[in-house]
């Protein structure tokens, strides 16, 4: 049984870059990657993930908001 994640953050790279990192272990699944928090919100409803990565600052709705 794998760990799913969902990323979500505004800057490309920095997902990119925690996919990577995460993808090394056996255990984890990344399930989605969203680019602000209104796309985070709905990734999250559909998908379910275990764990969602949240960057508080990006546009459209924050991290903060989108995690309440």
């Amino acid at each position: 049984m794998s760990i799913r994640v969902l990323l979500a953050d505004d800057q490309t790279l920095v997902r990119s870059g925690f996919r990577a990192l995460l993808e090394r272990a056996e255990d984890i699944e990344v399930v989605a990657e969203a680019a602000n928090g209104v796309a985070a919100v709905e990734l999250a409803r559909r998908e379910q993930p275990d764990v969602v990565l949240m960057d508080i600052r990006m546009p459209g709705m924050d991290g903060l908001e989108a995690t309440r």
